[in-house]
């Protein structure tokens, strides 16, 4: 079996420091850490740019910064932008009012925003670029489904892009909030109290791709739950899918103390200190950096109602002036190329953005 070499953990540091080293309590306390709201002026610029996108008759899944001009807004995505690489690597921008909007208007207003930070990535072999996040009534418990498409706790993970972007159509009627953890918190902890365990989230873990294979990879990835790469560190996590690809006889197995190593990171990102939640609102659209920080769903319960049930979209992007990451993430990621990275790429891959 081929294997990724281990890291070289000499240099790790004793403590990281940054705004993206945060404790969810103090989030919880300081929302204007996290939460924009948009001004009338900004909100204007936001539809003058949609109009004028729908006035040329293309696809939502075409949409540059060329076609989705802003003005004014301008100065506040570069600064988003400086959030998300460089501070606390999450931004919520609340105050669309949407029920006044088609569903393509807001998509149009979220993926234009979206092409100003980023490059969009596939989300899935279908090609889409624009994803639904809803309960289709999948079984949490099959390998091959996606968790988002239940209505059950997620867990603590991360996605394959270098930010993930949501937008909020229908909240569910009880519960679905978002939860945050910073990765970089949780390696602070295990440093100081169990460093022996932190070393074995550097080793090469499976992944389960659930179905999802490019051509001529295995059915899953060999990537370390944290990479200390160039100064930075990097997670991907999913622990459902690190389960699922012990089905696989090919794959590293578990050791007890790898197992202890991911209850432990599990436990912490659990800590009521250590994470925070919100609850995002119709028109709230929330951008978070994938390679700090962890994010969550709760289980909710939703309406019976089809057109009253829990909606949002979704965006992978791949962001200009981005951290380096390591040669194994190409098993994810396809490139590592800086701005041109993440997604599920297969050799049926036709991008486009599906409204429904």
């Amino acid at each position: 079996m081929k294997s990724w070499p281990h890291q070289n953990l000499t240099d790790l540091p004793q403590c990281l420091t940054g705004p993206s080293a945060w404790l969810g309590k103090d989030m919880a306390r300081n929302t204007q850490a996290w939460l924009y709201r948009l001004t009338t002026e900004d909100i204007v610029d936001l539809e003058k740019a949609a109009n004028s996108f729908l006035s040329l008759g293309i696809d939502v899944g075409e949409i540059t910064k060329e076609t989705f001009p802003l003005t004014t807004f301008l100065p506040h995505i570069d600064r988003l932008s400086k959030t998300l690489l460089r501070g606390v690597g999450v931004e919520v921008l609340r105050g669309l009012n949407i029920s006044n909007y088609s569903q393509k208007f807001t998509a149009a207003i979220f993926c234009g925003l979206g092409s100003h930070i980023g490059r969009a990535r596939s989300q899935n072999s279908d090609g889409h670029i624009l994803g639904h996040v809803r309960d289709v009534g999948a079984d949490a418990n099959d390998p091959n489904s996606r968790i988002y498409q239940t209505c059950d706790r997620q867990t603590f993970h991360t996605d394959s892009a270098d930010v993930v972007g949501l937008v909020c159509i229908r909240k569910a009627k009880e519960g679905g909030r978002s939860l945050l953890v910073s990765a970089e918190t949780i390696y602070n902890r295990m440093k100081a109290e169990r460093p022996d365990l932190l070393e074995k989230l550097f080793d090469p873990i499976a992944t389960d791709r659930r179905g999802e294979i490019p051509e001529g990879e295995k059915p899953f990835m060999e990537i370390p739950v944290l990479s200390w790469n160039q100064g930075y560190l990097t997670v991907f996590y999913q622990r459902q899918y690190i389960d699922s690809a012990q089905r696989f006889s090919e794959a590293m197995k578990l050791t007890p103390k790898h197992i202890e190593a991911l209850d432990m990171f599990d436990t912490l990102a659990n800590d009521p200190n250590l994470y925070f939640g919100m609850q995002l609102e119709p028109g709230d659209m929330q951008w978070v950096y994938n390679h700090s920080q962890l994010h969550d769903r709760a289980g909710f319960l939703d309406w019976p109602t089809p057109t009253k049930r829990r909606h949002l979209m979704r965006l992978w992007l791949s962001m200009p002036d981005d951290r380096p990451l390591p040669e194994y993430y190409k098993q994810r990621y396809g490139s590592i190329e800086i701005g041109n990275r993440g997604g599920i790429i297969t050799k049926e891959t036709k991008l486009y953005a599906p409204l429904d």
